[in-house]
């Protein structure tokens, strides 16, 4: 049968071999000097054994203490890494994570399934263009960032999340909205609306039609998809985006493009120095859970890219 509360029995007699002496020990565990000699006494009455030969001040390990030591020290460590475990949970379930975004398209439903998870987490979104949030990023003032730009760094761990094709984009009333499909090139006869330098989408775009030859009649720079969303309703001309960034319910039309259309991927980053970050490995937990939930089985390969 155990002696009651043998937990501090054998702190005592742990951090007295640890510390060289007893007075050491009872300053290590904040308790007198009394208490931790009580506290040996008792454990070796309990059992019946002998832990120390006591010389005047000092003590030395019998036998049986020598041997007790390794058992006692698999004993702390077990502790310390349940402990280690514990405050990682519990400080998983607080402080701030902040996330830098071209757009919420790809990422919100991990970010809803992480604050369900997670729901005394101050969350923090930022958005702005590629260019924008991966400084964010870089300069510490987000912890992860989502851009549709590849950049290879050795700084960043680079870990894909979405794949998409951009689509033609007009109003519904628009000569184009009525087609199945369409090609770059009727892109020669309208007005193009495009975002700002930086932006990953016009980037592609640009890429795309000079590969193609096609120049268009006019272009209308805007700073904002939404902007462009707007400017499109109002008839002022047609745009380029991901498919899935178009926005639902919005009045406007996504005509295919074909073939082949330009393509773009979505990346998460975050710094390999902060990889072992609580709640950057609790965010990474979240959106893999998701991904494995929704059976995503395309992008579930080149996630730890």
């Amino acid at each position: 049968m155990l002696v009651p509360q043998l937990a501090p029995l054998v702190a005592a007699f742990y951090e007295t071999v640890r510390q060289g002496s007893i007075v050491a020990a009872a300053r290590h565990l904040s308790v007198s000097q009394p208490t931790i000699t009580s506290r040996i006494q008792q454990l070796e009455k309990h059992y019946g054994v002998e832990l120390f030969h006591r010389r005047g001040n000092r003590v030395e390990l019998t036998q049986t203490g020598a041997a007790l030591m390794p058992l006692i020290d698999r004993l702390m460590l077990s502790e310390r890494e349940i402990d280690a475990a514990l405050r990682h949970e519990r400080e998983c379930y607080t402080g701030s994570f902040r996330l830098g975004t071209t757009g919420p398209y790809y990422i919100l439903p991990a970010v809803a399934a992480f604050r369900r998870r997670y729901p005394n987490v101050q969350l923090g979104i930022e958005v702005g263009n590629s260019k924008e949030v991966l400084d964010a990023l870089v300069e510490y003032r987000v912890d992860v960032a989502v851009s549709s730009n590849r950049v290879d760094d050795p700084a960043l761990a680079r870990h894909r999340i979405a794949g998409d094709l951009l689509v033609l984009v007009v109003d519904p009333a628009h000569a184009l909205a009525h087609r199945r499909t369409t090609d770059l090139g009727v892109l020669a006869g309208e007005t193009l609306l495009l975002r700002e330098p930086g932006s990953r989408t016009r980037e592609a775009t640009e890429t795309a039609l000079r590969r193609r030859g096609v120049e268009p009649a006019a272009v209308i720079e805007i700073g904002s998809r939404e902007a462009i969303c707007e400017a499109i309703r109002q008839g002022l001309g047609c745009s380029l985006m991901p498919a899935g960034e178009v926005p639902r319910g919005a009045s406007l039309v996504s005509v295919p493009i074909e073939p082949d259309g330009p393509a773009m991927h979505e990346y998460l980053y975050h710094l390999k120095s902060r990889a072992n970050g609580h709640l950057i490995r609790a965010f990474m937990g979240t959106l893999e859970a998701l991904r494995a939930a929704h059976g995503d089985a395309s992008e579930a390969a080149s996630f730890h890219s």
